[in-house]
């Protein structure tokens, strides 16, 4: 009952075309795609069975009209920048694209891993955490996304027509999404750094190339396998093989004199060969 929308918020229409009811719901007047409104008004009509509540948006003095609360959902979008990246990347047929090739990306990748030993997440990974730490708040992010999808997708609705960036005085599910996110966007910025530490610019940009397309896999993976529960159980497991390296990252104490890798013990350097003693 209540709107999800406040006054004055700017509206844009995606859908071909919507029509807006003039008082008293008798004549019409048309929008078209790509027009833009403002919310004027709110009123509710008990007799409507469909939707009581009904929305008076205004394209200009003379195109002014009421349209049910439902119908707007489904056929505007807010101007807002984060409304419409939200909006741009949850067309049904982007996700399936994007995840094509990153797949496609991360098979190549992970075979040049195994034959040359170029260095890719968890295989032949380099020395930090951020990258595992990366795609663990990648795959976070997505199950609280569907999460609120699920148990309260009208919490969702309403910040996507209100979006913010500040996690302050939101509800406590869509917080921790919101800080999720922020958290991605830092660590990011910390592994782009850790990488061009560790390799060479060419071998740093191969392996932030499958780093992305590996946190793309686990973002959709878990966007996808959360509805039926399998993804809470991956995101556990996933937690668990970020605490076991956390852990046996402790127990190196040597590095190779010759490229710096960490050792448990002397010997022959598992990365270079190089004999260290």
């Amino acid at each position: 009952m209540n709107p999800f929308l406040i006054r004055g918020a700017n509206l844009e229409l995606y859908a071909d075309s919507v029509s807006l009811k003039l008082l008293p719901l008798k004549d019409s007047v048309f929008l078209y795609k790509g027009d833009q409104v403002v919310v004027a008004e709110f009123e509710v009509h008990p007799e409507d069975l469909a939707d009581s509540l009904w929305v008076k948006l205004a394209h200009s003095e003379e195109i002014q009209g009421w349209i049910r609360q439902k119908d707007l959902a489904e056929s505007f979008v807010p101007t807002e920048t984060i409304s419409q990246f939200i909006h741009f990347f949850s067309n049904a047929y982007l996700p399936y694209f994007i995840a094509v090739i990153a797949l496609f990306v991360c098979l190549i990748l992970v075979r040049l891993s195994c034959r040359k030993r170029i260095p890719f997440v968890l295989l032949n990974d380099i020395d930090s955490l951020y990258p595992l730490f990366l795609c663990l708040l990648m795959s976070v992010s997505a199950t609280l996304y569907e999460s609120i999808q699920l148990f309260a997708p009208e919490m969702w609705q309403y910040y996507f027509f209100n979006p913010t960036l500040s996690p302050i005085r939101l509800p406590g599910l869509l917080a921790c999404f919101l800080i999720s996110v922020w958290a991605v966007f830092i660590v990011g910025l910390t592994t782009i750094e850790e990488a061009f530490r560790h390799l060479s610019p060419g071998q740093a940009l191969l392996y932030l190339l499958g780093l992305l397309s590996a946190c793309i896999i686990c973002y959709l993976f878990f966007v996808w396998s959360t509805p039926s529960g399998i993804g809470y159980v991956f995101l556990l497991a996933l937690i668990g093989v970020f605490i076991f390296k956390v852990a046996t990252s402790f127990q190196y104490k040597y590095k190779c004199g010759n490229c710096g890798s960490k050792m448990k013990k002397k010997g022959k350097c598992s990365v270079c060969d190089a004999v260290n003693e």
